[in-house]
């Protein structure tokens, strides 16, 4: 199979060199990264030793047009962008998967690629960027996908063969957006106080007033999640939650290592688009309104 791993960071890296035993891969990314990649090949340290060079690009206009896999592992606020540059790659047979944050990329892709395969995504694998061409696999973990329609096609299950025979731990789902919800309130009650107080994950069970948030976090994040028929149980998720905290415990979550180097983080299309849709539902949002505020500002 002929896949591009579009956004080849910390997780799109780690896939790419997982998937690159078994498939064709094709790494973009930033330029630096793409260039260090190029010259040395791509280093990966922790959980996972991989070393080898892999073709990578940070433009479009060598990467050839028979793509059967494009997989956007983009942040959030880059995927319409990346949207638009793909549209030179893309043919009528090729999928699309979005394994990323948030909750508003499945409505961003399915606007502008309706008529092609879309797969869906989640996983909890913890990967870092340390350097331009060397990224740290900080955990193993397990990755979820599943269609828009609930169906487990032929497709799907090949693709989950696939990551499963590269060494991805995968299983589908007819639920997908249900997944994609649970692990954005656990990121919503994660990411943004982890920010906040710059701290490590686990500090937040260690702190009983942050494990207190966290916990007010998730019944007000799965109350506007129910709203969307979701079914979400508070005592499941908190679990899930607190289950997340501890396997990461010694990590910084991916927005405060986005905050400490001043880039965008993710949190209007985490906190951001929880509040806008329990906002539509004349749900309270109090909470997530201030952990948005605190760092949007």
């Amino acid at each position: 199979m002929n896949i591009l791993i579009f956004g080849s960071g910390a997780i799109g890296s780690l896939f790419g060199a997982l998937l690159s035993e078994n498939s064709n891969v094709i790494l973009y990314g930033r330029r630096d990264h793409i260039e260090a990649i190029k010259k040395k090949g791509l280093n990966i340290k922790g959980k996972t030793i991989f070393n080898k060079k892999l073709n990578a690009f940070y433009n479009t206009k060598n990467i050839e047009r028979n793509i059967d896999l494009i997989i956007l592992t983009v942040k959030s606020y880059d995927t319409n962008i990346s949207l638009k540059i793909i549209e030179n790659i893309i043919n009528k047979k090729t999928i699309i998967m979005t394994i990323q944050n948030g909750l508003d990329n499945i409505e961003k892709i399915n606007k502008q690629f309706k008529n092609n395969k879309i797969i869906a995504g989640i996983t909890t694998h913890g990967s870092i960027f340390d350097k331009p061409g060397q990224i740290i696999h900080t955990g193993i973990g397990e990755t979820v996908l599943g269609e828009l329609d609930g169906k487990i096609s032929d497709t799907l299950k090949r693709i989950v063969k696939l990551f499963n025979n590269s060494g991805i731990n995968t299983k589908y789902t007819n639920n997908i957006k249900k997944e994609i919800w649970i692990k954005t309130i656990i990121n919503s009650s994660i990411n943004p106080l982890t920010t906040i107080f710059k701290c490590k994950n686990g500090y937040l069970n260690e702190n009983p007033i942050l494990y207190n948030i966290v916990k007010k976090i998730c019944i007000e994040s799965v109350d506007i999640a129910n709203t969307e028929g979701l079914n979400l149980k508070y005592n499941d998720i908190l679990n899930k939650t607190n289950k997340v905290i501890k396997s990461t415990s010694e990590n910084y979550s991916s927005m405060l290592q986005s905050y400490k180097k001043n880039k965008k983080t993710e949190i209007n299309s985490i906190n951001g688009k929880i509040i806008q849709i329990g906002k539509k539902h004349n749900i309270d949002t109090t909470i997530n309104e201030i952990l948005a505020l605190l760092i949007n500002n």
